[in-house]
């Protein structure tokens, strides 16, 4: 590692004892690291700081809070909503540490560990993370925005499986945050989202899941009505190891069934194959025939089942048949539509859990393109919420939570960063 410099950032700004590279505007890397994700942010800080370590993060904290410029921390550029222009963009993506503990069943990561690294760590112990649809996500931001895996229903979302973070503080103090320690903090960081400070190292539970029966089911576009109207009634019934989604989607030309519209069948089930057939049954009556079947038994580590650009999102609490018919209907504008079975453990929370809220949701509709009235035809049925990482909006972050958790989550903002340093992206306001 090379020896602590002083970085100057426009001539103007130094960022003593940073240790990793710094880029400005006009260099190489510079467009490349400060891209996000979300293609309506082009974010245009100051400089890029790659850190290598806490004390790199600390070193650009404290120059962005003496000069009073934005500050904003990026791992993958998954969770990134808005830009920090004319601030310090640190890129965590370089403290990628990842450490599985068998025995106590934990995993311990740095702030730019992806899920695809944990996967791979825990696998051969025959155990697995709370994961999202993307082994390319980056663990921290998904987890601090609540985390809705595909083991969900059975262990709940990735927040509540925290144990414990390290947690970089606004004057740069560094805490440990538990049930023990700074429990105030360690509840608004499980689904509150990262405006309480930067989590420098985060340490969660695993589980006993080494195979999984998952996978594809493509369906002509005309059974959507009625594969729909039988899923809205068959996931009351539906055990919390099988968690499933109804995806309405033009397929691209690169993969299975090039340029057809079809109804596609998501499935994780935690059990065996004939098991989970067994309960898919219905779904696959009401369907009829499949165009493709790629349900099978693989091990969760390969498990990969990818999400749905979020243009609009709606979360639902009961799900009469109109919800049905208004999606189908929307179907025929947008590329993908994505209805997504929640429930089970979800709704369940221990009565330590974090501010993860609208856990009474019973489905989830995603769709990926604009598509005018959606959001009017939908609202009377809707509960108005939101989740965290589905959020692109920053204006509507206080929709992602229950009144009371929102007040609760300011009075821990007032008291860990009173003046509002952390103010970039999904933040709650002091």
């Amino acid at each position: 590692m090379s020896q602590p410099s002083t970085v100057t950032l426009q001539d103007e700004i130094a960022l003593p004892g940073f240790t990793g590279p710094v880029h400005l505007p006009g260099q190489d890397a510079y467009d490349e690291l400060r891209r996000s994700l979300n293609p309506a942010v082009d974010a245009r800080p100051a400089l890029v700081a790659e850190a290598y370590g806490a004390a790199d993060v600390r070193a650009a904290l404290l120059a962005a809070r003496a000069h009073g410029v934005p500050f904003a921390v990026q791992s993958t550029g998954h969770g990134t909503h808005a830009a920090g222009d004319g601030g310090v963009l640190v890129r965590t993506s370089p403290m990628a540490s990842v450490l599985v503990d068998p025995v106590r069943r934990t995993a311990r990561v740095g702030p730019g560990a992806r899920w695809s690294a944990v996967l791979a760590a825990a696998a051969p112990f025959g155990l697995a993370p709370l994961s999202g649809s993307a082994p390319s996500v980056g663990v921290t931001g998904y987890t601090l925005g609540g985390g809705l895996g595909w083991l969900a229903r059975k262990h709940g979302f990735a927040a509540d499986s925290v144990v414990r973070a390290e947690v970089l503080l606004a004057d740069g103090r560094h805490v440990t945050a538990s049930a023990s320690s700074h429990p105030e903090l360690f509840w608004a960081l499980r689904g509150g989202g990262g405006g309480f400070g930067v989590v420098t190292s985060l340490e969660f539970r695993l589980y006993p899941v080494a195979q999984v029966y998952a996978g594809f089911a493509y369906f002509p576009i005309e059974a959507a009505a009625g594969l729909l109207h039988a899923y809205r009634t068959w996931i009351d019934d539906a055990p919390d190891e099988i968690s499933t989604a109804v995806v309405l989607k033009r397929m691209p030309a690169g993969g299975p069934l090039p340029g057809r519209h079809v109804a596609m069948l998501k499935v994780v089930h935690a059990g065996e194959a004939a098991e989970g057939r067994r309960l898919l049954a219905p779904l696959w009556r009401a369907a009829g025939p499949a165009l493709l079947d790629e349900t099978r038994t693989i091990a969760y580590v390969d498990a990969a089942m990818g999400g749905t650009p979020n243009r609009h999102m709606d979360m639902f609490d009961t799900v009469p048949g109109e919800v049905a018919d208004i999606v189908v209907q929307a179907a025929e504008q947008a590329q993908t539509v994505e209805i997504r079975h929640w429930g089970g453990a979800l709704g369940r929370p221990g009565p330590d859990a974090g501010p993860v809220s609208h856990r009474s949701t019973k489905l989830s509709v995603i769709v990926d393109t604009p598509v005018p009235g959606l959001a009017e035809e939908l609202r009377p049925y809707a509960n108005g919420g939101t989740f965290l990482n589905f959020l692109s909006d920053p204006r509507r972050t206080a929709a992602a939570y229950s009144a009371a958790d929102y007040r609760r989550l300011r009075e821990v903002k007032r008291a860990y960063d009173p003046d509002g340093f952390f103010r970039v992206g999904h933040v709650v306001p002091a």
